[in-house]
């Protein structure tokens, strides 16, 4: 009998198929999606309201965004050449104002603790009256019965208010900020005479000197913007016209805002201002009657 073959049978085992690479970039596509959607997510809580009126105009209307350019579109009402930003816009940002809002907070506390601290200034506290507005910091220093701050219906300072006015100067000049000064008095007229002195040249008087007594405390004069003379015009205490605290100055330590609003407006104002036409040359220059000599008048008690 003739002999078989022997068959050997292998059996291949069958592994895994090779699956490639695409799983990854899969993979990588979501990261990168999540990753634009977060920074999306954080770009619209950083941005502000103008910044997010640009980009949905831009996706709206992107040939208008090619034109006027610049992240704050969305706020402008004409075209800016270059994509520069508007100059007259009001929008001063969120974080200067905050800035500035701080540090006249930090200026409030440090009169106080200047006043407090400084025999000098205690004894004036009653008269010494600090208030955050609008404008900025306000710092008011009131007449107070038997205690004037400039001699009777004059302009010349008690040496009260020079003291405070001369401590308090050093302390203001640290920040750069404006300021503007106000000339109160209270709303009993003026004795009448033939110069036409009236209350509102004695509060612009007034005024006046508290500034050069600033500057005599160390307040640099270029950091005075507006010196002005109120009269009686607004009252710290509008139920008594005769109150002695009406009669006032008020030194306001100005932000950013305001002193832009002051500058501004004075700018515009020169602008339009027309041109004044010179004299002819043989014309004679229009002359002012010499001032007559008042008679004296004894002032009431007030002013």
């Amino acid at each position: 009998m003739a002999e078989q073959p022997i068959i050997i049978k292998k059996i291949k085992k069958g592994g895994h198929e090779h699956h490639g690479g695409a799983w990854k970039l899969a993979y990588a596509d979501f990261v990168t999606a999540m990753m634009a959607f977060f920074l999306l997510m954080w770009l619209l809580g950083s941005t502000t309201d103008a910044d997010r009126k640009g980009i949905a105009e831009y996706f709206s209307d992107p040939y208008k965004i090619s034109l006027m350019g610049g992240m704050d579109v969305g706020d402008r009402t004409r075209i800016e050449a270059g994509g520069g930003k508007d100059i007259s816009s009001q929008d001063h940002g969120q974080v200067d104002e905050k800035d500035d809002l701080k540090q006249l907070e930090k200026l409030k506390k440090t009169i106080e603790s200047l006043i407090d601290s400084n025999p000098n200034l205690t004894e004036f506290k009653e008269q010494i009256k600090l208030e955050t507005t609008s404008e900025g910091l306000r710092v008011i220093i009131t007449d107070k019965e038997n205690r004037p701050m400039f001699k009777l219906a004059s302009s010349a300072t008690e040496p009260q208010v020079r003291t405070i006015l001369r401590a308090l100067a050093p302390v203001i000049n640290e920040l750069p900020n404006k300021i503007s000064i106000n000339g109160h008095t209270d709303a009993r007229p003026f004795p009448k005479n033939k110069t036409g002195y009236t209350n509102w040249e004695l509060s612009g008087d007034r005024a006046n000197a508290a500034r050069s007594e600033l500057e005599m405390g160390g307040l640099a004069e270029e950091k005075i913007l507006r010196v002005t003379g109120l009269s009686s015009s607004i009252p710290l205490n509008p139920t008594d016209p005769l109150d002695p605290m009406n009669r006032r100055i008020s030194i306001v330590v100005m932000n950013k805002k305001t002193e832009n609003e002051i500058v501004q407006g004075m700018t515009k104002e020169s602008e339009a201002k027309p041109n004044e036409e010179a004299p002819a040359n043989n014309a004679p220059l229009p002359t002012e009657p010499a001032p007559v000599p008042d008679a004296e008048v004894k002032p009431p008690a007030g002013h």
